[in-house]
């Protein structure tokens, strides 16, 4: 199989976020008066959109999510998104991809403003073609969308769907890639495990970050 273009999540995929956002969280739902029993539950919010996972864990009706978005990103901007660290393994990863001739791109439920400054303050920005998430006002926070977003952009046709991989951590970007009719990779580094990606039905798991090229790249021999 020879996957010419390849999409990645962030969030448990290219970046250790969980701190990050965990803190986020916590700042944003103790200002809103509700208790935390145990902050580990809070890793929850690693992948999904937030508003879906203020709802779903915190019984919130849509408009208190909204403020829970607006609290999270208080905290967010200004420390919470550099409270994070890239896995180990990923840019050696990524760089041999680019060395291939790989097209590569980021499709995250992260607001695209925070991807590319995160991208930016860790210097992967320069590996990617194209770096697509979210919009700021919550509009477009499905994985599928944007991972359609990002395959615009890099221009893929749709006889060219099949030299498409995505690759990420959770189950979200499994069934993204699925609606969008692309292959899909799961890894096991990230805040998914095995069980959720062959529920999802992925097309091939990796262990590592190390892996992901290898991976790619001996599927061409």
């Amino acid at each position: 199989m020879d996957f010419q273009y390849i999409l990645f999540d962030l969030d448990g995929t290219i970046t250790e976020s969980g701190p990050g956002i965990t803190n986020s969280v916590y700042y944003a739902v103790t200002k809103m008066g509700y208790k935390v029993e145990d902050r580990s539950m809070l890793r929850r919010f690693i992948g999904p959109p937030l508003s879906e996972s203020f709802q779903k864990y915190f019984g919130m009706t849509a408009a208190q999510a909204e403020e829970g978005i607006r609290c999270y990103r208080e905290y967010y901007t200004e420390k919470g998104i550099f409270e994070n660290t890239v896995y180990e393994g990923l840019e050696e990863s990524v760089k041999a991809l680019k060395e291939h001739g790989k097209k590569l791109a980021i499709a995250t439920s992260k607001p695209e403003k925070f991807a590319k400054q995160i991208a930016e303050y860790f210097g992967f920005d320069k590996y990617f073609d194209v770096i697509c998430g979210a919009s700021m006002d919550e509009s477009l926070v499905a994985k599928a969308d944007i991972m359609a977003n990002a395959l615009k952009e890099l221009g893929v046709s749709e006889e060219e769907k099949s030299k498409v991989l995505m690759v990420g951590d959770r189950e979200h970007d499994i069934f993204g890639a699925k609606k969008n009719q692309v292959a899909s990779m799961g890894v096991l580094y990230g805040y998914g495990d095995r069980m959720e990606l062959e529920a999802a039905g992925a097309d091939y798991i990796v262990e590592t970050a190390s892996d992901i090229a290898k991976e790619i790249l001996n599927l061409e021999k």
